[in-house]
């Protein structure tokens, strides 16, 4: 397994990460425990500022809580000058209850809810995502009845392949995502919000996809971007000052993916970005980037004890885990890969090749295939890297299993951050059919 940010092998030959020792962490808080390197996570939301520095660039550098959304994250997000992108009336309140300033939230998504768009109004975010008509004139609704106005970004679908997972492509035509670029959608939206005086265009929104790892997508969509800016000029007379390129770029998950760090991938960005508005001959707007795969996912480990095992000659060995799907479906959705190792014996000889599994009552609930690990023993602990984004985020109660703990780690203390759930957490929300049971 690939170590990153303060993860290390003890002379012991254990693994630790931020100082703590993973004995230590699982004798304390337990199986599975998502453990989150806090430095990492800082250095990775610093790596998106710095190829700002020195470029007359308006900037603005947005955590996506959908990757994991904690009060947590959202703190250290607010404490490294970073804006928070919510998708939801979750997502917002989990930033309220951070403490998180309104005036550096926006919201996403594309089927709001009347509720979640009054609650946005109220909190006083700075910016609502508009992705479609029925939001328009949704939104325009709930501003009228509140006496506000609101700063909107209008989200376009550029039509632009980012060679990634189908599933978590968001740019191409056929989305549901955003204003269409080439049916005329966009020049209809303009005209309508142009109609309500509670809504202020202020600029353009695209995101392509994630897990990406050059810059060519970028480019593209930054080109009809900016073609973009100059038609809405020259047709409505709007002068457009914001331009969001969403986020996206790639992590490693395993030794397959070769991904640039994220300055330097960043800064490709910045440069095909201010090549495309130079080209069009309008001035670059404040560039909004809104990260969160990026920041959080090499930070966070998870680990697991090690249970049963079955052995079927000649064809694979399972070895199963007291965690799987339910904290990690991203294998059974996506098809993912993850490496791991057997973070208490670090330094033992890789001798077989197992397949990991998971405790559900699903043959899809695996974490890993063919995974080259020494010969693992029940009781053993093992660590599985890279999963701080889209684990916990979409983790589940199937078959009526607990979500695990987190935990962050810095200097070698960790920190409780979401506790485990119990099997009271579970039941409730059950309301008795027999009131007496």
């Amino acid at each position: 397994m690939f170590l990153q940010g303060t993860s290390r092998i003890t002379p012991g030959g254990e693994l630790s990460i931020g100082g703590v020792n993973t004995t230590e962490l699982i004798e304390r808080f337990g199986t599975p425990l998502i453990v989150y390197d806090e430095e990492l996570i800082r250095s990775q939301m610093r790596a998106y500022m710095e190829p700002f520095k020195g470029r007359n660039m308006p900037h603005r550098i947005a955590y996506a809580c959908k990757a994991f959304s904690a009060i947590a994250i959202c703190q250290i997000a607010q404490q490294e000058g970073l804006w928070l992108d919510v998708v939801s009336a979750g997502e917002l309140y989990t930033a309220q209850r951070a403490g998180f300033p309104a005036d550096r939230i926006f919201m996403h998504g594309n089927n709001k809810t009347r509720e979640e768009l009054e609650m946005a109004v109220r909190a006083g975010v700075a910016m609502i995502v508009v992705d479609n008509f029925y939001e328009i004139s949704l939104l325009s609704d709930v501003l009228n009845e509140y006496d506000a106005t609101m700063d909107i970004l209008l989200r376009i679908a550029p039509g632009v392949d980012a060679h990634t997972h189908e599933y978590i492509t968001t740019g191409q035509q056929d989305s549901k995502f955003g204003f269409d670029l080439f049916s005329g959608q966009v020049d209809q939206a303009v005209d309508l919000i142009q109609r309500e005086h509670a809504l202020r265009l202020v600029g353009l929104h695209s995101h392509i996809g994630s897990q990406i790892f050059d810059v060519d997508g970028f480019r593209a969509a930054a080109l009809r971007m900016a073609d973009t800016t100059v038609h809405l000029k020259t047709k409505f007379g709007l002068a457009l000052s914001v331009l969001n390129l969403g986020g996206g770029l790639g992590v490693r998950y395993t030794q397959a993916d070769m991904m640039p760090p994220i300055a330097k991938a960043v800064a490709g960005i910045l440069d095909v970005t201010e090549a495309a508005f130079a080209k069009a001959g309008v001035t670059m707007p404040t560039l909004m980037l809104e990260p969160g795969r990026s920041i959080v996912a090499a930070a966070g480990t998870t680990l697991y004890r090690v249970g049963s095992r079955k052995q079927i000659p000649e064809v694979r060995t399972y070895v199963a885990v007291d965690g799987g799907m339910t904290d990690n479906p991203r294998l059974a959705l996506y098809g993912a890969k993850y490496e791991a190792c057997i973070a208490n014996r670090m330094l033992s000889v890789e001798q077989e090749t197992v397949s990991i599994a998971g405790k559900c009552c699903e043959s899809g609930d695996m974490l890993i295939w063919d995974a080259v690990l020494p010969v693992s023993q029940p009781g053993d602990i093992l660590a599985v890297s890279c999963t701080g984004a889209y684990n916990y985020a979409m983790a589940s109660n199937y078959n009526r299993i607990a979500r695990p703990a987190v935990v962050f780690v810095h200097n070698g203390t960790a920190r409780l951050v979401i506790r485990r759930e119990t099997l009271n957490d579970l039941v409730a929300l059950d309301i008795p059919f027999l009131q007496d049971a």
